[in-house]
Parts: C-alpha cells; structure tokens; sequence
C-alpha cells in the first residue's frame, strides 16, 4: 500500500477544486486552490479536503450566506470569502 505524496495529493485537491458541479463553486474553489493549498498545513488540508466532499448546493448556500456554515468549517469559510472578495467574487 502506497502513501500519497503531498506533490500528489494537492494536485488531486486542486483538480476537484476546479471541476465541482456548479460553476460558481469551481470559481471560488479553482481560485482559492490555486493562490492557497501550497501554503496549507497537513490538517488545513485534511479540512479543506473534508469540504470538497460536501455537496455543491451546500457550498453554495454556505459561501453565500443563505445558510450557516457547520461551525468546523466556519475558519476555513471566513478564509474562502475574504479570498473570494479579494478576487472580485463577492461583496
């Protein structure tokens, strides 16, 4: 059995990033993966792997404000929004 090299395993993380089910959450996602998962610690990015594995319209209703977010995720959400603001995705 074979452990996945960190090399590998962003890769992985930043091609789902990039091919989510809405297009809006590949944007916010795609972007975020490109500036910030080589910065991310082991379990940033256990979290941050944990979060592509929710549903889309989850994300979306979370990123948006329409719902709260589950408090594990809401450091890494206030993350996702300031990045996403930065990049012109939301006021």
């Amino acid at each position: 059995m074979s452990v996945e090299t960190r090399e590998n395993r962003l890769k992985r993380l930043h091609i789902r990033s990039w091919r989510r089910g809405i297009k809006e959450m590949d944007l916010v996602l795609g972007h975020y993966s490109d500036d910030m998962l080589a910065g991310m610690t082991g379990e940033e990015l256990d979290l941050y792997e944990a979060l592509l594995g929710e549903m889309d319209q989850d994300l979306l209703s979370w990123i948006t404000g329409q719902e709260p977010e589950p408090e594990h995720y809401s450091a890494l959400f206030a993350r996702l929004r300031d990045h996403a603001r930065a990049r012109g995705f939301a006021q």
